[in-house]
């Protein structure tokens, strides 16, 4: 019997799965925010990686004017 019991577990499970509905469309507004900080958090580190390329071209610059 434990075989039949397995199978309506799982037919259970599926049947959860099958009953889901879309979060993203019930929940838009978190989907808003979390668009905005992932674009936000994009700027910050590109902000942040031209800043250190500029300071390692100026240091470079700062080096070959000094020899």
């Amino acid at each position: 019997m434990p075989a039949i019991s397995n199978t309506i577990v799982a037919r259970e499970a599926m049947s959860q799965f099958a009953k889901r509905e879309n979060w993203a469309k019930q929940e838009a507004g978190v989907v808003v925010v979390f668009a905005i900080v992932f674009i936000v958090a994009c700027g910050l580190i590109g902000l942040w990686i031209s800043k250190c390329l500029s300071a390692r071209k100026a240091k470079k610059v700062a080096a070959a004017n000094a020899a």
